[in-house]
């Protein structure tokens, strides 16, 4: 028999140690913590309730003109609008309205976050080299385990689902604003400072509106990553489409999961093409696309 690995660290007590320290941090902070959150769970409640309150063609009307206002191409609203319709047909409308709420939400605050983020790490070597670490957890850490610390501060529920959806979809923002900066043409930058523009200017006028496809890129593949959430934090109280897939799975009813699935396909086709469309159209703009 192979000998064994030499036991250089007792994991099981470290362990024991973090459960303990996690459990009194969750006793001494958890009220806090939920009293700070609670402004966003009201968000996304009145977002859901708001959407649920909409008729449905005044939803699917607005997501077609998105979709026209990004676009400028009447093929690709109309596309937008058969998708919105497609969800009402498979009778998933109500539970598509809560994952849109769900998603948007946790868009939004992805990129309020990440933006500032990446934008610092363009102007920082050193910084850059301690995020990229931290993101490349974020990315490759098994989205279970960030569900254990949000359920023991918040119990199950739309916090922890939110706060769950949130790290696992922030990381390309961040990373492509900070390369959409870094990737700007530097005889660009020179040139305006050389008319004495100061760094901030720079940033805003120059910066930014060069590497906004690329930025979009990212609050693109934010969003879908936002969207492939939903299954996995319905388990802990997100409800929407992920929760119909979930049950589908418990009763095996093939159906139910079917016409849940085809809902989060519809809205991941319905918001990719809206933001990409939003995308060639700046790069076309700016005279990017090639």
């Amino acid at each position: 028999m192979a000998e064994g690995f030499p036991e250089i660290f007792d994991v099981r007590a470290f362990g024991r140690a973090m459960d303990a320290g996690f459990i009194q941090i969750v006793a001494d902070y958890g009220e806090t913590l939920e009293a700070i959150f609670l402004p966003v769970l009201k968000l996304l409640l009145g977002m859901e309730k708001v959407l649920l309150w909409l008729p449905w063609w005044v939803v699917l009307g607005t997501l077609a003109g998105l979709a026209f206002a990004a676009s400028r191409k009447w093929g690709i609203a109309l596309a937008v609008g058969v998708l919105t319709f497609c969800i009402g047909l498979a009778g998933v409308w109500e539970e598509a309205m809560k994952t849109v709420a769900l998603m948007v939400v946790a868009t939004v605050l992805a990129v309020v976050i990440g933006l500032p983020i990446g934008v610092a790490m363009s102007r920082s070597r050193r910084l850059q080299s301690v995020i990229l670490p931290i993101l490349d957890v974020m990315q490759t850490m098994p989205i279970f385990v960030y569900l254990i610390p949000f359920v023991m501060l918040f119990g199950p529920g739309k916090i922890p689902a939110l706060l769950a959806t949130l790290v696992f979809a922030i990381p390309p923002v961040i990373r492509l604003t900070d390369l959409g900066i870094r990737g700007v043409d530097p005889e660009v930058v020179e040139a305006t400072r050389a008319f004495g523009a100061s760094s901030r200017q720079i940033l805003f006028t120059v910066q930014i509106p060069l590497a906004l496809p690329t930025i979009l890129a990212g609050i693109n593949q934010t969003t879908m990553m936002a969207l492939s959430m939903v299954v996995i934090a319905s388990m802990i109280g997100a409800g929407g489409l992920g929760y119909q897939v979930l049950q589908g799975i418990q009763r095996l009813q093939i159906s139910s999961g079917l016409m849940a699935g085809l809902g989060i396909v519809f809205l991941a086709i319905i918001f990719d093409r809206i933001a990409q469309s939003y995308g060639k159209r700046i790069q076309k703009s700016l005279k990017l696309d090639h």
